[in-house]
């Protein structure tokens, strides 16, 4: 196989299981599998840039944004976490940032878990909005949805917040 048909073999293959994860919502293959897959076509694209091309994989941002919701813009970027599979990537990544805040800071790592990124909106301790990542410039709003999670405060305690703040997480369903 040529290094060409690799690249159109592997950008075939990455559009099938984008179909599939954020269409269907029917992954056939992991997140370290397809993670896997995209750092191989990067590769491949970056050494061989003769074979670019601007419908790659590679060149779209991940979104989850569903027509049956009405779309709010952000009011700041939220974007995606890159991946990371090494010890070294871990080091590199310390490093930048550590240089960019100028001091030593620690990290905490954990299992990585599958949910569904969200921003809450609060304004006068009351939740006001809830919002996808969508595609990092607008996302979803799924507030009536959000409320029905008891454990997502829909009125804070105490008074010491400010009057309108946003906080983002990650929403998951346990299997318990």
């Amino acid at each position: 196989m040529t290094v060409k048909e690799k690249i159109e073999e592997l950008r075939a293959e990455l559009h099938r299981h984008n179909y599939n994860y954020y269409v269907l919502n029917t992954p056939e293959i992991s997140d370290k599998e397809f993670d896997d897959m995209m750092r191989e076509l990067q590769d491949l694209e970056q050494a061989y840039p003769e074979y670019k091309d601007d419908n790659s994989p590679t060149m779209r941002v991940g979104s989850d944004l569903n027509k049956n919701f009405t779309q709010v813009p952000h009011k700041y970027p939220m974007l995606s976490l890159g991946n990371t599979y090494s010890e070294n990537e871990v080091t590199d990544f310390y490093e930048r940032v550590k240089k960019a805040l100028n001091e030593d800071f620690e990290i905490c790592c954990e299992m990585k878990y599958d949910g569904t990124s969200i921003s809450l909106t609060y304004e006068d301790g009351k939740l006001v909005r809830a919002v996808t990542r969508g595609d990092g410039e607008k996302g979803d709003d799924v507030t009536d949805n959000v409320k029905t999670i008891r454990t997502i405060p829909l009125v804070l305690h105490g008074s010491n917040y400010p009057q309108s703040f946003e906080i983002r997480g990650e929403i998951l369903m346990s299997c318990d």
